[in-house]
């Protein structure tokens, strides 16, 4: 990318490898530009920008300070979230900023759209959908300046706070730029998906449109006319045409910009958009996706004649071919609609008609509303089926059901009004119908992998959400490499261990945390569940309820009190602990005990010792492994084995950031944090090499194998007997590692882990 300043951007000068300058949005439309698809000119304010406000402005620390262990499901989310957004806007935009942004605007001239463009921000695996704000028909300098500044204040909605937190974001990392572009008074609009995001089918293109602005379809508050096209000579295979009373049309007086208008009677009921047009958009799709390699999801706008394309993403949230469509049920059908989310699913209805409602909803609930936005995410994920009354298959309630795979029926038109709170429902995300009752499913899984690799390199998954267990666990993977504490505790339990203690409460902090633990053992029998001990930082501890009455202040609580030494100092609330561990083994003995952060080899002793006395003993099938994070653990590693353990996980992020000495919340640093930095490496080597010498387990369950398949190659080299990944990467991890066994002569049968 070139460009004349650090802080604006033009498309022509940026392309798909400039994410991190001017966000996922901002990268889409630059490679558009440059790949001559009809996109309206505009330029971005980059992501440099933004992070240079908040340095001028001192908020790194208040954001820090603020979102370090915040709850994202209680009500304190609004509370901090309301808290950070007045901070970003009261605090002044640098001039040299804002007179970039003028300058550049007066290039254009006239009515623009500002649209936020998030660094984490339309990723193949996180869409971030909704989460960040658009400013339609702005017009002046000030006026754009203004609003780039509330993009700022966007990245801080609860919606967006709640996204990152569930998908393991660091949100000081999170940057965001503002997109400026003409604005296109559209007179039909839509989206146009290159491959069936229902059926995974990549044969056929999907189109949905809306006359006027965009907005009402992807908000779902307009049920949009859909056409399906065969891509193969561009036949039309269905047209679903929907009556629209109105639509959206620039209002100038409108703080938004724009206003809902009665669209003539004569054009109501009329097909949107003219079957040669519906080609020339498949047409530009496919180019689409031609540039990019992968199926899209592309939003476009109709000025007179023309067609502009006003962003492409990739497809997040498209339900894989290989998974298939399960019989018809049985029953007594209460309402129809469009099948956006695939899955069934049943349990009480809860209707929502607000986001004050939120809380009504509970896990295993159905929720039903008019249409969702991004400030129902967290009912949203509680919830075990979704139903609304209008929506097309992009409007948000598709989008992140899909994303969160959560059975979902939007578009029933009267779902709201024909169904009451508590009435027990069965959600049909394959066929988009609700039936009344439970129905069961004699026939198994309702989804089949219809063929599975085998390698002799164990491939595990990293989880956190028990909502997410069964789910996951019925994926092609062989146990749970890294179950993490903390999301229970700080999720389900909200309380410090030592002041429940202190109110005679300590049997109910074990009882929460093995029903959360039991959940995953559960779901994943017989299959290993390795459970790392709980890893809070003092900062993360005092947020809990109580904390700030049993928690120092930390200048640098990441190399602080945490970890083994903790255990050993505070005995009581880690017998706490082993005492839900051994519960939850009671029932399921394929749950194991991993230890963090383990400083000597006296520590680990110490640690075990501990374990001993409550009653936890190594044995066949409980094994005890140490996380490999701190240096002292590669240099030692054979005085660390000696001490007896089973084997070892390296944590490639803390790794990183302890080999390279660079804090890996620094924005200054991010690009020299690198987990296949040659210092990482020969000491992931080390390790790896030493417990295979050793005829020991090991591990990694880091990001660094989600985020770089060629890693997971060496660590198969190497010897490595498991790799622990994110549940969207163990399909890609396994088809890697059977690469890498074969060409080594290595045999496909299962590992001892």
């Amino acid at each position: 990318m070139s460009t004349a300043t650090k802080f604006i951007a033009w498309f022509k000068d940026t392309g798909k490898d400039d994410i991190g300058i001017v966000g996922g949005k901002g990268a889409n439309l630059g490679e558009l530009t440059q790949a001559n698809i009809p996109v309206p000119p505009g330029f971005v304010v980059t992501v440099q920008a933004y992070f240079s406000f908040i340095d001028s402005s001192c908020l790194r620390g208040t954001i820090k300070d603020r979102l370090s262990g915040l709850d994202t499901e209680s009500e304190q989310l609004h509370l901090t979230a309301a808290e950070l957004q007045e901070f970003v806007l009261k605090a002044e935009m640098p001039a040299e900023i804002s007179s970039q942004i003028e300058k550049a605007y007066a290039k254009i001239g006239g009515l623009v759209a500002v649209r936020s463009s998030a660094t984490a921000e339309d990723l193949p695996g996180a869409s971030f959908a909704g989460q960040h704000s658009t400013f339609l028909n702005v017009y002046g300098g000030k006026q754009v300046v203004q609003a780039v500044h509330k993009c700022w204040a966007s990245l801080f909605e609860p919606r967006a706070i709640f996204y990152r937190d569930h998908h393991g974001f660091e949100h000081l990392k999170v940057g965001i730029a503002a997109v400026v572009q003409r604005m296109v008074q559209s007179t039909v609009s839509g989206t146009l998906f290159t491959a069936d995001p229902h059926s995974g089918d990549s044969d056929r293109t999907i189109i949905e449109a809306v006359y006027g602005l965009g907005e009402a379809l992807v908000s779902g508050e307009i049920q949009p006319d859909t056409y399906t096209v065969q891509k193969a000579g561009q036949k039309l295979l269905e047209s679903r045409v929907s009556t629209q009373e109105w639509e959206l049309r620039r209002e100038p007086s409108n703080k938004d910009g724009y206003a809902k208008m009665t669209v003539d009677p004569s054009r109501r009921e009329a097909q949107k958009v003219p079957e040669a047009q519906i080609k020339e958009l498949t047409n530009i799709g496919s180019h689409i996706e031609q540039l990019y390699g992968n199926p899209q999801d592309i939003e476009w706008a109709v000025e007179g004649d023309s067609i502009y394309i006003v962003q492409s993403r990739p497809i997040t949230t498209m339900t894989p071919k290989w998974e298939q469509e399960i019989s018809e049920l049985v029953g007594e059908v209460l309402a129809e609609g469009l099948a956006a989310s695939r899955g069934v699913a049943w349990g009480p209805i809860k209707i929502i008609s607000s986001t004050a409602e939120i809380a009504k909803v509970e896990k295993g609930d159905v929720l039903v509303a008019r249409m969702t936005n991004p400030d129902l995410a967290p009912a949203m994920n509680r919830a075990a089926g979704i139903v609304t009354d209008e929506g097309g298959l992009t409007s948000h309630a598709s989008s992140v059901s899909r994303e969160m795979g959560i059975p979902c029926v939007v578009g029933t038109s009267n779902a709201t009004k024909i169904f009451k709170d508590g009435q027990i429902v069965t959600v049909d995300g394959f066929h988009g119908r609700v039936y009344k009752g439970k129905i069961t499913i004699d026939t198994g899984p309702a989804v089949i992998r219809t063929e599975k690799l085998r390698t002799r390199t164990r491939v595990y998954v990293n989880l956190a959400d028990p909502s997410r267990a069964e789910y996951v666990a019925g994926l092609d993977v062989d146990g749970i490499g890294l179950l993490r504490a903390e999301f229970i505790i700080a999720h389900h339990i909200r309380e410090h261990p030592s002041y429940m203690m202190s109110r005679g409460r300590g049997n109910k902090f074990t009882e929460k945390l093995s029903d959360g633990i039991g959940i995953f053992a559960k779901a994943f029998y017989p299959r290993p569940v390795v459970y790392r001990t709980t890893d809070f930082k003092t900062n993360e501890y005092r947020n809990l309820k109580g904390g700030r009455n049993y928690e120092i202040v930390e200048s640098n609580p990441m190399l602080g009190y945490r970890g083994c030494s903790r255990y050993i100092r505070e005995m009581e609330s880690f017998v706490l602990e082993m005492a839900a561990i051994k519960k939850v083994r009671e029932d399921y003995d394929n749950l194991w005990v991993m230890l963090p952060f383990v400083r000597s080899p006296r520590e680990m002793a110490a640690t075990l010792e501990v374990l001993k006395q409550a009653g936890l003993v190594q044995a066949p099938n409980l094994k005890m492994w140490m996380m490999v994070e701190v240096p002292s653990n590669v240099l030692l590693i054979d005085q660390f084995l000696d001490v007896g353990i089973d084997g070892i996980s390296i944590g490639s992020n803390d790794l990183t950031q302890l080999v390279l000495g660079i804090d890996r919340d620094s924005r200054i640093l991010s690009e020299d944090f690198d987990e296949q930095d040659e210092a990482v490496l020969v000491a992931m080597e080390k390790v790896i090499t030493t417990t295979k010498r050793r005829m020991l387990s090991s591990s990694i369950c880091g990001q660094a194998p989600s985020n770089y398949p060629d890693l997971t190659m060496k660590l198969v080299q190497w010897g490595i007997t498991s790799v622990s990944v994110t549940p969207d990467m163990i399909d890609q991890t396994r088809e890697v590692i059977a690469n890498v066994e074969s060409r080594l002569g290595i045999a496909p049968e299962p590992a001892e882990a």
